[in-house]
């Protein structure tokens, strides 16, 4: 059923209105948190050297039918004539902006005036299920899939777009379904995933453990605005219920960009991904994975903050370094385009906590060294040694099962703000955490200022009372008063073990680049719960940790 066509003069609807000042809203609240802490890129609505049309983009909405009858709701933008950027049959490059988890298309209004300004069509679209949008919630399953090519096919036959330079920018959710667009659609040539997920089974059960908080919010967040199918409505009850978990993850595999990298290595398709060292949604480390499995031009942008909390000025049309980057990227695959600083294949990271910026040509070039710490026993106040003296042997560190020794993980989508705004990631004072509920290794204070760039590993082994639970390790960040502030973590699971029968426990943090200033020392923590995660320990049980049979305990760092 066709929908009237109105220009960005007249009057939206009452459902449009009502849905713009939800969103604008929603966007303002999170604006307000997240002031970029550094100077931002510069961006501009023209591409450089090239004059702007000297009438506004058009600005359309739209109803665009599915295969199976479902009608999406959508935004039109079209070049003014006389942009700059179309072939000799008047034909511009397309962008497709799938929205985000929760949102409607009126949320890239800025970023797609900005693209067709700029020389492209852009077509925003609410995702099935949510908003106006018809269907159920199918979170980037065959369904999401096959609409992502649908509305490829809608702008081609309904607007000025180039088959040949056809390109997807998301943001979340739409993130995840660009990337799934380049899995499944050939005639995709480039893609930004902006806060996306390339791993939902690793998102949502790394270290085969629960994120029950990021499922939280995210089911929060779907409540007023979608409509769950019979499937997700039973993944997310057994998700909550830790209840028939191999078919949770086979769930979020097949909805995994991951899962299908051999197809957009053979589409040649050039992916862009940013993402936040924070982001208590989809971990960083699923992302860099993903990256090194690419063998297509890649770009990949990492920077402190949590979930889309570095994107949200773009949202509002502000320069933004990350929205800027996208454009960049589009720009070169798809127009030609001399690469740009931002445009480029590699690895740009921002350090933290001094917000330096890093280029490296790949993944691997992070880290220049590797720095093995063994931990040592503890001292009389409890507190063990690390990478100084002989490696402890045998089971010497027993905590409390199950209790809360106030060393966490942070609150999904603040503790990364918070460290990207203002500098303080989830805190803790060493000295002070329980000797029942923690084991805590610390380094001497360093003479020079460390470099850590990657991926930490722990290598220990456990030991418990009960056959199942959950170990939380968390590396912070100790001044001379013991004040920790975190620098990474990460959780790791175990079932089906023999009770007081010692286990390997091997626990791979999630990703970080961050400076120990000089002075300061690591402390490595161990607990065995953690209000971000559903963990599995139960309350009364032991563990103990030690040095495993098979060789010492150690911290491995990856350092630059």
């Amino acid at each position: 059923m066709a929908r009237s066509r109105r220009t960005a003069g007249n009057p939206l609807s009452r459902r449009r209105r009502a849905a713009t000042g939800l969103c604008a809203t929603a966007v303002a609240a999170s604006l307000a948190l997240a002031v970029p802490i550094g100077p931002a890129a510069a961006s501009s609505s023209t591409s450089a050297g090239r004059p702007a049309a000297t009438a506004a983009p058009s600005f359309r909405l739209a109803d665009i039918p599915m295969k199976d009858g479902t009608v999406l709701k959508a935004d039109v933008f079209t070049p003014a004539p006389g942009t700059p950027g179309a072939d000799r049959n008047g034909h511009y490059p397309l962008v497709v902006q799938p929205a985000s988890w929760g949102q409607n298309d009126l949320e890239y209004v800025a970023q797609g005036r900005k693209l067709a300004a700029d020389g492209y069509v852009a077509v925003t679209y609410t995702v099935r299920g949510f908003w106006g949008s018809g269907g159920q919630i199918d979170v980037a399953g065959p369904k999401d899939t096959a609409d992502v090519s649908s509305v490829i096919d809608w702008s081609l036959a309904h607007t000025p777009a180039d088959r040949r330079r056809v390109g997807m920018v998301g943001l979340s959710l739409g993130g995840g379904l660009t990337l799934m667009g380049a899995a499944f659609d050939p005639r995709v040539k480039a893609v930004a995933s902006l806060s996306g997920w390339a791993d939902l089974a690793d998102a949502l059960y790394s270290g085969r453990t629960r994120h029950l908080q990021a499922a939280g919010l995210l089911a929060a967040i779907q409540i007023p605005t979608g409509r769950r199918s019979p499937e997700f409505a039973r993944t997310l009850a057994d998700l909550f219920a830790d209840r028939d978990l191999p078919r949770v993850v086979q769930w979020a595999h097949t909805r995994s960009p991951a899962a299908y990298v051999d197809r957009i290595n053979a589409h040649g398709t050039a992916v862009f991904l940013a993402n936040a060292w924070g982001d208590s949604i989809f971990n960083p480390g699923q992302i860099t994975a993903f990256y090194q499995r690419l063998t297509v031009p890649k770009r990949l942008e990492l920077r402190p903050g949590d979930h889309a909390t570095q994107e949200v000025t773009g949202l509002l049309g502000l320069d933004n370094a990350t929205w800027a980057d996208a454009r960049h990227w589009l720009d070169r695959h798809l127009k030609g385009s001399a690469p740009a600083a931002g445009a480029r294949d590699g690895v740009e990271l921002q350090v933290r906590p001094t917000g330096g910026h890093e280029d490296h040509p790949s993944w691997q070039a992070v880290s220049s060294r590797t720095a093995h710490l063994p931990l040592g026993r503890p001292d009389p106040h409890g507190t063990g040694t690390l990478g100084t003296g002989a490696p402890a042997t045998g089971w010497w560190r027993r905590v409390a099962g199950g209790t809360d020794s106030g060393a966490d993980g942070g609150v999904a989508e603040l503790s990364g703000l918070l460290d990207q705004v203002v500098g303080l990631p989830p805190t803790v004072l060493v000295p002070l955490l329980p000797p029942n509920a923690a084991a805590v290794w610390q380094t001497a204070p360093y003479a020079t200022a460390q470099h850590l760039r990657g991926a930490a590993h722990l290598h220990t082994a456990v030991t418990a009372s009960a056959p199942q639970g959950t170990a939380f390790a968390y590396l912070y960040d100790v001044d001379a008063l013991g004040v920790g502030k975190l620098i990474s973590h990460a959780p790791q699971s175990w079932t089906g073990t023999r009770p007081g029968h010692p286990v390997p426990l091997d626990v791979t943090l999630f990703p970080t680049a961050y400076d120990l200033p000089a002075g300061h020392r690591l402390a490595l923590v161990l607990d065995t719960a953690d209000p971000l995660y559903g963990g599995r320990t139960p309350r009364g049980s032991s563990v103990a940790f030690g040095s495993p049979a098979d060789g010492p305990a150690e911290l491995t760092l990856p350092l630059r």
